[in-house]
């Protein structure tokens, strides 16, 4: 909302100083902060207020050490995240871009159906919430109105450079290039890495490409979705890895709509997608906000409106920056809990069925719940999966290079 006034100020009556409002980097820094100032100073108001509605926490008995002292903790903060991205965001982005725009319904969207779930578990008394196909058939949704519009709308273009860029002694030639429509990704750790999802299908191409790309982007925010999800198991793990991942996307957001940057490192120029950084920032600020209250002990938590909706808004941020292969790698701490419940539920119902009982190759799952069994304390857990996150944050950046 002050974009364009500060657009029309600068533009129409040149009043000096409003010509900063351009300048991502500013409106990034702003956005930010203003989250932070969102969660930490009206944090404990609204936790007050949840406290009391009495829209607490229940807890299943898992045997784990601590647990029991949790009951009651208020839950539903992920309304605390959602209000730190979309306040700053409405205020210092460019509402008129459609990138922005898909995040936008993606953070209300999946926000919404974590609510729900919520609300029948806290309100209903059922501790089982939104049933699982309803959650999967609000988050195909989602999926379907963001693959559409990444393939259809007209505004979603990748611009391929017709002459190299040229850097000397300062002097930066502006590269000539041409914008075409195409559905293409990053393939990580390649030479010549760009993949055009029409290729892959061969004489079928045309016809059958809007519908594998879909059904890929589906099939991504559903799963990272649902990772994140998991991965809110112990205080301040989902919230800390998800900053560290909206870092790394505000990073790849800043080159990617940069033409000379991103020709500088042979990656794809997505015009227009460097206004995600304004997104990403003000993401990581709601994050890192909500860890002053979420770090253990935790007095909040961020239930399913927080965790549905950080997984599913990470993985639109991959999608329109064209980085979603790289989400193995980036999310790794999501894909390794949720691999570890695979593993787990799979190993169980085979050796049952080849054995009779079934057996478990973790004390519990997800991960996180194997070591609390091995009596580690929750905040060095968290602590290692945030280094863990780190790790594989640097390995993904390295991959602008690595090829």
């Amino acid at each position: 909302m002050l974009y364009p006034l500060f657009d029309y100020l600068d533009k129409v009556l040149d009043i000096p100083g409003t010509g900063v409002f351009r300048y991502i980097s500013f409106r990034a820094g702003m956005a930010s902060l203003f989250s932070l100032i969102i969660t930490i100073s009206f944090g404990h108001k609204i936790i007050a207020w949840i406290r009391n509605k009495q829209i607490g926490e229940t807890v299943r008995d898992l045997g784990l050490e601590g647990q029991q002292e949790k009951k009651g903790t208020p839950t539903m903060g992920g309304l605390m995240i959602m209000a730190a991205i979309l306040i700053p965001t409405l205020l210092f982005a460019d509402l008129n871009n459609i990138y922005i725009i898909l995040l936008l319904i993606t953070t209300v969207w999946l926000g919404a159906i974590g609510f729900v779930d919520d609300y029948i578990k806290v309100f209903k008394k059922n501790k089982e919430g939104l049933a699982g196909r309803f959650k999967i058939i609000g988050q195909i949704g989602i999926g379907i109105i963001v693959g559409s519009t990444l393939y259809f709308n007209e505004s979603v273009v990748i611009r391929e450079f017709t002459n190299p860029v040229s850097i000397e002694e300062g002097v930066v030639e502006t590269p000539a290039y041409r914008d075409v429509k195409v559905a293409k990704t990053t393939i990580p750790f390649t030479k010549n890495n760009e993949l055009n999802y029409e290729t892959m299908l061969g004489f079928m191409g045309e016809a059958m490409t809007p519908i594998l790309y879909i059904f890929v982007v589906t099939f991504i925010i559903t799963a990272v979705s649902n990772g994140a999800n998991i991965t809110d198991g112990i205080d301040g793990l989902a919230a800390g890895t998800s900053a560290i991942i909206g870092i790394t996307i505000a990073i790849f957001a800043y080159i990617s709509g940069n033409a000379i940057f991103s020709q500088y490192l042979n990656i794809m120029y997505i015009p227009n997608s460097g206004e995600l950084v304004i997104f990403a920032s003000a993401f990581v600020g709601a994050c890192v906000g909500f860890l002053w209250y979420n770090a253990y002990p935790a007095q909040v938590f961020m239930g399913d409106t927080g965790s549905l909706m950080l997984g599913g808004v990470i993985a639109v941020l991959a999608l329109t920056l064209r980085k979603e292969l790289l989400i193995p790698v980036m999310c790794g701490v999501f894909v390794i809990e949720n691999v570890s419940v695979m593993l787990q539920v799979g190993y169980f119902k085979y050796t049952r069925k080849k054995y009779g009982e079934g057996r478990r190759i973790f004390l519990m799952s997800p991960l996180h719940h194997h070591y609390q069994k091995k009596n580690i304390p929750e905040a060095k857990i968290v602590t290692r999966f945030w280094i863990v996150g780190i790790l594989l944050a640097v390995i993904t950046l390295a991959t602008l290079k690595l090829r």
